[in-house]
């Protein structure tokens, strides 16, 4: 079971989150690509100790949004949004070059993940992108998503992800960030939800009932409270429970 993190969601002066014991923790790191979060500093810092450590680095492209942390959905002309994101994939490419290692997968962040579950014209825009720039790296996205279909459909390899720290709702869909149970922050909990989902294939939704969450992944956000404490414990839960952890790709 591979397990990823948001990373380099800081920008500028500002840092948000522990990126460097994150990446003591995760196999995989989703890094910002300047775009929603992120600046190119912080991006060749991110990759070469992601470098440094084995970690996979995934390009996490989001909207051009930094003031709303690409949370807020925006309408795109679908040619704009596929050069956007390859645009984004190139230059975090660019910095994994430097540091010795490359991108090895595409995850849309935020408001365009949600929006590419469910919206078929930006979906496939962020799969023109993958394909345009290269159509071997894979996409890490919801199961069963739009984006997971169209991704399919155009001969990527898909990877399904589940998230610890995040609701669900009966549909398979998360829990919108306004709503009630939209965050998991308790260490047990969390743990115990990755462990189902690695094990099962299933997740609690925030009505009690079972999700089907056939995923190769699990996230743990970067900003979420107490981020690195809940991800240690996710990791220990894993791997006690005779998990091998390790990048998808």
């Amino acid at each position: 079971m591979d397990l990823n993190a948001d990373l380099g969601e800081g920008f500028g002066i500002w840092r948000l989150g522990d990126d460097l014991a994150l990446l003591d923790v995760v196999t995989s790191a989703n890094v910002a690509c300047g775009f929603h979060a992120g600046d190119p500093t912080t991006m060749r810092r991110v990759c070469a100790a992601a470098a440094d450590r084995g970690v996979a680095v995934g390009a996490q492209v989001g909207y051009r949004d930094l003031a709303g942390f690409g949370r807020r959905r925006i309408d795109y002309d679908p040619g704009e949004l596929r050069d956007e994101v390859i645009y984004q994939i190139a230059a975090l490419d660019g910095m994994c070059r430097i540091a010795g290692t490359r991108v090895r997968y595409v995850k849309p962040h935020g408001a365009l993940y949600n929006t590419a579950a469910v919206d078929e014209p930006q979906a496939a825009a962020v799969v023109s992108a993958v394909t345009d720039y290269d159509p071997a790296l894979p996409v890490l996205c919801q199961p069963g998503s739009v984006l997971a279909q169209i991704a399919a459909g155009a001969g990527l390899r898909v990877v399904g992800e589940g998230f610890a720290d995040r609701g669900y709702l009966p549909a398979g869909t998360l829990v919108p960030r306004s709503a009630p149970g939209a965050l998991v922050t308790a260490e047990a909990e969390a743990a115990d939800r990755a462990l189902r989902m690695a094990v099962e294939q299933v997740v609690v939704a925030v009505d009690g009932g079972t999700v089907a969450c056939p995923v190769e992944s699990i996230c743990l956000h970067g900003d979420t409270p107490a981020a690195v404490a809940l991800a240690r414990r996710v990791r220990t839960t894993l791997t006690e429970a005779g998990l091998e952890l390790a990048p998808f790709t």
